[in-house]
């Protein structure tokens, strides 16, 4: 391993710790590096507050050291002023020696902007240290950039003969306790979770997070003809939460109902989460409303846990085909991961 993949491989741990805490910014990391000794590093740790360079910068105590040090930063520095600074004239003003970076920022406001100006100013740039392993760990920010949409996560339980839930849409508990604590640590690290109709009525579920600490995604549900009664928990306005429908748009705090054409639904709805900004998406069910996303191509990942227990019958599991990427056991679970083919 080279210096310049050992250090970016710490500025890709620190910036792990903005994980639910930075969208819709990317998660980003930066280490300060003088003769091969750290002498400051950061993370971008809460949206709109300062950037992972800023805070590398301000943790070298004596500033004298930055014009003979290297920065190694995950993704490009921002060139355009947000709701701070721009990061590549920071870098520009103590006039680093070296600046290496693992992944070009293809949001336009940036791309390669940050880069010129830093070569501009005399300073080195290397780019693509750990390129394949940046993407990775901002694909949330990536595809919201450059396809216009959240990163679409699929999520369900299902037993070991294949349904995910019994005739009556009973669905509670095929998993084990390991496992929902699970979903709740998911749940605290993306932006929102959504659920179609039927589990929205016959789960009644809080949709928050509870077995974990962190923050409570935004609740989304899919209620086309405003069928579902206002005593559900996702409605009780305690979290915010979007109702995308065909009949009505009306906005009452931490609840929004947005009414979108019926005939192109799902393609509007992904549309308008990334007009707000929403980065990630988990989605919950039911079987119906994950087998159309499956059906549209617009998921990025599946979780499936599958359980030893069995139904006989009862609703089957969606159908899709995807690469097991990932399979983990869970006390007596299987946790299987799977990317579109």
């Amino acid at each position: 391993m080279t210096p310049d993949e050992f250090f970016m491989l710490r500025a890709m741990e620190l910036a792990k710790k903005g994980i639910g805490a930075v969208s819709p910014n990317p998660r980003v990391g930066c280490v300060i590096v003088h003769n091969n000794k750290i002498i400051g590093e950061g993370w971008h740790k809460k949206f709109g507050e300062a950037h992972a360079e800023v805070n590398a910068v301000n943790a070298v105590e004596d500033k004298s050291l930055l014009k003979e040090s290297t920065v190694y930063v995950n993704l490009e520095p921002c060139a355009h002023v947000g709701k701070t600074p721009p990061c590549a004239d920071l870098l520009i003003k103590h006039q680093v020696k070296k600046v290496v970076i693992a992944n070009v920022d293809t949001n336009p406001l940036v791309s390669r902007n940050g880069i010129k100006k830093i070569e501009e100013a005399g300073i080195e740039v290397v780019t693509g240290v750990f390129e394949k392993e940046g993407r990775e760990l901002n694909k949330r920010f990536f595809t919201l950039v450059e396809k216009q949409r959240p990163y679409i996560i699929l999520k369900w339980a299902q037993t070991a003969d294949g349904f995910i839930a019994q005739k009556n849409f009973e669905s509670k508990w095929i998993s084990n306790e390991y496992a929902r604590q699970l979903v709740h640590r998911w749940r605290s690290e993306e932006d929102a979770v959504l659920v179609g109709t039927r589990t929205a009525s016959h789960d009644n579920p809080l949709l928050t997070v509870r077995d974990w600490s962190g923050r409570n995604p935004v609740r989304i549900v899919v209620d086309r003809f405003l069928r579902l009664t206002s005593h559900l928990h996702v409605f009780d306005k305690k979290v915010k939460t979007i109702c995308y429908n065909v009949l009505k748009h009306e906005e009452h705090k931490n609840l929004l109902f947005i009414r979108l054409d019926e005939n192109n639904f799902l393609n509007d709805l992904v549309a308008d989460l990334a007009k707000q900004k929403i980065q990630s998406v988990i989605i919950e069910g039911g079987a119906q409303t994950l087998q159309l996303v499956i059906d549209s191509g617009l998921w990025d990942e599946a979780r499936v846990f599958v359980s030893s227990r069995t139904f006989g019958e009862g609703i089957s599991s969606p159908k899709f085909n995807g690469k097991l990427i990932v399979q983990q056991f869970m006390h007596g679970d299987h946790l299987n991961i799977f990317t579109p083919v």
